[in-house]
């Protein structure tokens, strides 16, 4: 099983190249806007167009932003978001007709001004000034996401050489725990389970939530450390395709769950309505 380092453009060019000027802080707002993308139960999903393409979720988000600069919104300046109104987050995010808005959205308006602010403040109005002071980042899924991407972006040199990316965990949302469950990795507790068929919410920082994406981080540290097992017997350890830290494996896991969301719609995910993930 390999993988291709840098596929952070994502499809139909969402996400920026690294020859972008303006590429590390387009995936800093997008990062900052980055959880919580499912609907109510019987609720249509928020669904953004772009260059004739529908897309959900994150791509959803990117697409928007994508939409944003088209139409010369400075949405990657901090001078713009920090002092966002709410409307021009609405406009900026508005669905397809017929579809939901996205959720969350006062939420997301108070996020986008407290990252602009904290940059115009301490970082010189821009995430790349952030990203040079080495910051060590804990457990803190989107915070992990932002890095990863720049170092797929960048294909793991120059501004996205990070010589600790190993020590990121997997980024503990309620996708790739489904993905795991599929693969027999995870496996729920029977009344669990039931719970999360009825569609029930966990409360955010609850026991089961909680137990849930620390036992995704566990899954995910094992498979990674059966993977270097496996290219090191197999002598193929030293190649710059082989899937060699938790950032790949959760990579692989999240693409999976997209490729196969049909087949995947049998296992539920558990839903927390919080800002983290």
């Amino acid at each position: 099983m390999k993988l291709i380092l840098n596929s952070s453009a994502g499809p139909d060019n969402l996400l920026p190249k690294p020859t972008e000027e303006q590429a590390v802080d387009f995936l800093f707002v997008a990062d900052v806007m980055n959880f919580c993308f499912w609907p109510d139960k019987g609720s249509p999903k928020w669904v953004v167009s772009w260059n004739g393409k529908s897309y959900t979720g994150y791509y959803a988000l990117c697409a928007a932003l994508r939409k944003a600069q088209e139409e010369k919104v400075p949405i990657t300046d901090p001078n713009f978001y920090s002092t966002i109104s709410e409307e021009q987050l609405r406009k900026i995010l508005r669905p397809v007709e017929n579809a939901s808005e996205i959720p969350l959205l006062p939420e997301r308006l108070v996020a986008m001004r407290q990252a602009g602010a904290v940059l115009l403040e301490k970082f010189g109005g821009t995430f790349c000034d952030f990203e040079e002071t080495h910051l060590r980042v804990a457990f803190y899924k989107r915070a992990q996401v932002l890095v990863s991407q720049i170092w797929m972006l960048f294909d793991g040199r120059d501004f996205g050489e990070f010589s600790d990316i190993d020590s990121l965990t997997v980024f503990a949302d309620y996708r790739v725990p489904q993905v795991l469950v599929h693969f027999a990795a995870l496996e729920y507790a029977s009344d669990l389970m039931e719970r999360l068929r009825n569609d029930e919410v966990l409360q955010n920082g609850s026991p089961e939530e909680v137990e849930i994406r620390g036992c995704t981080v566990e899954a995910v540290e094992r498979i990674t450390e059966k993977l270097k097992e496996h290219y090191a017997k197999s002598g193929g350890g030293d190649s710059p395709n082989a899937i060699m830290n938790a950032t790949q494996v959760d990579h692989f896991l999240w693409n999976f769950r997209r490729i196969y969301a049909r087949q995947l719609e049998r296992i539920p995910f558990h839903k927390s309505r919080c800002i983290y993930y």
